[in-house]
Order: structure tokens, then C-alpha cells, then sequence
């Protein structure tokens, strides 16, 4: 997968468009930072279509962003089935264009089961998986996604977080930060410091808590 260099955030954005519109508007007004936008409207597609959601796609879609359907896979214990039917949902409900994968497994003897669901993702439409263990996981997984999450966590641990070896085999693009938590002046330092680690796509956000994504970077 290509991406104009310019498209260096990825957005996982966990809040109602209706009842918080204002981070949606301003993720339109930054479409061409943004290398996506993760749909969340209920962990997961929900149980039904939700209109704010659709239009909030829609705007999105409009301005040029990728949208990413949000899918749990609670670290390889959720069925095969269960996951592929969200992003049916997800597809159908909202034309998402690629899958949020959240809480991936790690572990090599996992592989298989994202492998799979990799195949089966992109059959069905989406042209971006992106795979998010929230650490370096075993290096196979960076052949699965077409962009790997490799750190979600607070700024604190993002400041020593080390990097593998492995993953100077492989382009800075595949790879992801998400780091919440983060002073609004030392957002910066964030891009700059993924990229000295090897990571083309980042989201710092200032949240907090249970849900920190809350907020546009």
C-alpha cells in the first residue's frame, strides 16, 4: 500500500459525532495529514446503523480520508466469525475503507488466526488492515498488516520505550505509535520521536482515563 508522505496521522477518535461534532470537524479540515480515521460507534459497528456515524463517514470520505472500521479480536480469543461479521457491518453500514484491528495478539503461535483474517478482510473490501497488539509483536505480523501498531500506551512509557531490530527491515510506513497522555507541547516531540524510531504514522493525543482517545490530536 502507497500513501502520499504527507499523511502521517492515524486517528482512532472514540467519541459520538452528535454529541461531539467539534473533533470531527477538525479532522475534515486536516484531511491530508491524515493517513486515517478509526470508526468506533459502539466497540465495534454496533447493533445497528447510527445516522451521526454515517454522515460523519461520509464527511470524511468526502474530504479524502480513509476511514477504519473498529473490530476486536481481545487478543485472538474472539472468534474468526464474530470479527468478520463486524467488519461486514462495518463495510455495508458506514463504507468503511480498510479495519482497525484492536487488542492483536503478540505471540508467533497467533499468527495464523490474523493471517486469515487478513486474507479474508481484504476479500471483502478493504484495501488497509492495520493491526494494533499496542507492542512489538513477533516479526511475522509486520508481513500481515498493511500498517502495524507497535506502541499504544501513555507518554510516560513512550519516552523509554525501546525498539527491536527487526523492524528497521521494513519501511517506516507499516509502522505506528499511538501515544495519549501527551502535553500539548510536546506533541511535536512525538512525531519527531517516531520517526527517529522508525515509525512513518503516529496519533498523540492529550487524554486521559478509560477512554482516552476522546479528542483529535
Amino acid at each position: 500500500m502507497t500513501e502520499p508522505s504527507g499523511r502521517r496521522l492515524l486517528v482512532p477518535l472514540y467519541v459520538h459525532p452528535g454529541a461531539h461534532p467539534g473533533p470531527w470537524d477538525r479532522l475534515v479540515r486536516s484531511a491530508p495529514a491524515l493517513r486515517g480515521v478509526v470508526l468506533n460507534a459502539a466497540d465495534g459497528p454496533g447493533p445497528r446503523p447510527d445516522p451521526s456515524f454515517r454522515a460523519a463517514a461520509r464527511r470524511l470520505r468526502e474530504a479524502g480520508v480513509p476511514v477504519l472500521g473498529y473490530v476486536d479480536t481481545a487478543y485472538g480469543r474472539r472468534s474468526f466469525s464474530s470479527a468478520v461479521a463486524d467488519l461486514r457491518r462495518h463495510r455495508r453500514w458506514y463504507d468503511v475503507a480498510g479495519v482497525f484491528y484492536d487488542r492483536v495478539a503478540a505471540e508467533a503461535r497467533s499468527l495464523p488466526r490474523y493471517r486469515r483474517l487478513a486474507l479474508a478482510s481484504r476479500a471483502l473490501g478493504a484495501r488497509t488492515v492495520v493491526l494494533n497488539p499496542g507492542t512489538h509483536p513477533d516479526p511475522g505480523y509486520a508481513e500481515v498488516a498493511d500498517l502495524l501498531v507497535t506502541f499504544e500506551g501513555p507518554w510516560e512509557a513512550y519516552r523509554t520505550a525501546r525498539v527491536p531490530d527487526w523492524t528497521a527491515d521494513h519501511l517506516p510506513s507499516r509502522f505506528c505509535h499511538l501515544v495519549y497522555g501527551v502535553p500539548r507541547e510536546r506533541a511535536g516531540l512525538v512525531a519527531r520521536t517516531a520517526g527517529r524510531r522508525g515509525a512513518a504514522v503516529h496519533c498523540a493525543v492529550p487524554g486521559k482515563g478509560e477512554n482516552p482517545w476522546r479528542s483529535a490530536p
